[in-house]
């Protein structure tokens, strides 16, 4: 069996979670990111108890915070080693016109 490994951002609460749940349900090794630690692993908490345990695992991420970037980009590549599959489920919060926008070339 080839596992497959995933990461969803913004995965505590909603389409996310569902995103991680349907995932795992497939056989996918899930790491589910949130900004808020505390609320991640709430929502790792649901998903085990409901029988996911062998595939859900938590890291906290920020996109606004490059050293949390930069901690996930580590974790994968030295705890799994590759990713299959990547879900950019995380909102960023509108900047205004006069901020330096560094999380993207443009304005959406």
């Amino acid at each position: 069996v080839i596992l497959r490994y995933a990461v969803v951002t913004g995965a505590n609460k909603g389409i996310g979670l569902e995103i991680c749940r349907q995932l795992a349900s497939q056989g996918v090794s899930v790491v589910l990111s949130a900004r808020n630690e505390k609320r991640g692993l709430e929502a790792v908490e649901k998903l085990k108890k409901s029988g996911l345990s062998d595939y859900v695992m938590f890291h906290q991420l920020d996109f606004t915070d490059f050293s949390s970037v930069d901690s996930l980009a580590g974790f994968i590549k030295s705890k799994i080693g590759k990713l299959d599959i990547l879900v950019n489920n995380a909102g960023v919060n509108g900047v205004r016109d006069s901020e330096v926008n560094y999380l993207c070339d443009f304005y959406c």
